[in-house]
């Protein structure tokens, strides 16, 4: 058994309590540890990822108790994929809170931050579904201390309206998992696999109704309109570093779909079918449109931002309701692109902050350190409206390719064209309302006054676009593995023998040939 998968998990699990407890009163001891963690959970995510590249499972039994009656963490490429993308962006989103001091401006950021990551690892890396919800919840806490950091009134009203949308999904998270523990009498994900399968068509209202219920709670947590209207104000108020790293919690919600609904509920399975295309593909579309108008309506930058992150994800849902192997790839790809992409705009605009009065997108006097945060806005810019040559394009290049063969392949067409359209307009606006329109202001004496951002900040911005710039030229090499990783997930039944301990009697009840 491979005790390295459960590092992520336990590493700031440790890491947090012993911060609280010896360093409450050192931010620099803090700092130390909190850095040092982020880099060993990279290292080990590395390591975790490399070994599951050639397909190979890895499973962890707490206690050694066997599924499905233990709680077991399964490693395989989608999650370990996960890991690591969650592990890369922490450390430059550390690096942003350090450089601009807000660790500093309330209590027990890098503790929340640690609990946090362990929430994020667990969420991707559980084998079960209750446990999911754990995870989930431990997301909740944490995630909720981090957004009132520092305090305000505005922060305090949207982190409680954050707090109530996600209580409303882990209620919904509770009744999905008591109907289904009804109807199977398991929570262990490969042991439901084969259960649902055996379900008759005669029997099947319960495990529908579960399957619905399921598909709500993940569509809250990816902010999948109609579910989307805690995110704006969520992220917009929240601290800049706690929005960047929010930007992989959008992400969980993605991965849950995609893990469940490939696995327990694929497309083929008689007991949810229509579930995937009558709701989900329609809404990711209305999601897309939804997100880039907000970008050309926003009157703020921050909101201007997070309706940018609704747009990203409705990108992400489109491929992902395709159900197949291509959209299927072409979706993880986006996911890795959006998420340094909202992560690194969502930086960006707090070096606007930093520089500027505020961040409403009126004429002002120029943005402090205005040359190079501008040359790092557009860059943010291109990114996320989809223009070449970064990764952006070329991602939905691939979801356009992928769409091809659906019944809906013009309504995906001309609502992603048209959506990165409107996007272009809006970061355009945005950006020439900040950074160009800026020099016909009078500069007064309040411009001399405003801070310079820190170098340190500069550093991680610039090292999350290093990162695009990298996903942009191994767009290939990325791809074939996405490509790969998506064939494994629409056949799970390597992954459902390793949880279950039933080498040479692969699951075939699901089809898998």
């Amino acid at each position: 058994m491979n005790h390295w998968i459960a590092a992520p998990i336990i590493l700031p699990a440790l890491v947090a309590p012993f911060i609280i407890l010896a360093a409450r009163y050192h931010i620099g001891i803090q700092r130390v540890f909190s850095v040092v963690s982020v880099l060993a959970l990279i290292a080990v995510a590395a390591g975790l990822a490399w070994q599951s590249a050639d397909g190979t499972i890895t499973l962890y039994q707490m206690g050694d108790w066997a599924a499905p009656f233990g709680i077991v963490l399964v490693g395989d490429q989608l999650s370990t994929m996960m890991v690591l993308l969650t592990a890369v962006l922490a450390l430059f989103v550390l690096l942003y809170a350090i450089g601009s001091g807000w660790d500093g401006r309330g209590r027990h950021f890098h503790a929340l931050f640690q609990f946090q990551l362990m929430g994020i690892m667990g969420a991707f890396l559980t084998g079960d579904l209750f446990n999911l919800f754990v995870f989930f919840e431990v997301l909740l806490i944490a995630s909720y201390g981090l957004m009132i950091h520092a305090g305000g009134n505005a922060r305090l009203r949207a982190g409680v309206q954050y707090v109530l949308f996600n209580l409303i999904g882990s209620t919904l998270f509770l009744f999905a998992l008591g109907s289904i523990y009804a109807e199977t009498g398991t929570l262990n994900m490969a042991d439901l696999a084969n259960r649902v399968a055996l379900i008759g068509p005669h029997e099947t209202v319960g495990i529908r109704v579960a399957a619905v219920l399921l598909l709500l709670v993940f569509a809250i947590k990816a902010a999948v309109v109609p579910l989307h209207f805690w995110l704006p104000s969520s992220y917009a108020e929240a601290p800049a570093p706690v929005a960047a790293l929010f930007a992989i919690m959008t992400k969980v919600g993605a991965y849950a779909i995609i893990r469940v609904y490939t696995m327990i509920f694929p497309p083929e399975l008689a007991v949810t079918a229509g579930l995937h295309d009558l709701w989900l593909l329609p809404a990711a579309l209305v999601s897309l449109a939804i997100g880039m108008i907000g970008v050309l309506a926003a009157r703020k930058l921050d909101r201007l931002v997070a309706f940018s992150v609704i747009g990203s994800m409705g990108m992400v849902m489109v491929s992902i309701s395709l159900f197949t192997p291509a959209g299927m790839a072409a979706a993880l790809y986006y996911i890795v692109h959006s998420t340094l992409a909202g992560a690194m705009l969502f930086l960006i605009a707090d070096l606007v902050r930093t520089g500027r009065a505020n961040l409403d997108l009126t004429p002002q006097p120029p943005v402090a350190g205005n040359a190079l945060t501008a040359a790092l806005f557009f860059t943010g810019a291109i990114a996320m409206a989809g223009l070449p040559p970064l990764s952006g394009f070329l991602g939905k290049l691939l979801v356009l390719d992928a769409a091809r063969d659906s019944d809906l392949v013009v309504w995906i067409w001309v609502t992603v064209l048209g959506a990165s359209l409107v996007s272009i307009v809006g970061f355009a606006r945005a950006g020439s309302i900040l950074f160009w329109k800026a020099h016909a202001v009078d500069a007064t004496d309040q411009t001399n006054m405003m801070p310079r951002p820190a170098a340190l900040s500069y550093v991680a911005v610039s090292g999350l676009i290093a990162l695009l710039a990298a996903h942009t030229v191994f767009a290939g090499q990325v791809h074939g593995y996405t490509t790969t990783m998506a064939a494994r997930l629409f056949a799970p039944a390597p992954y459902i023998a390793t949880v279950l301990d039933t080498p040479g009697k692969l699951s075939d009840l699901r089809g898998d040939h």
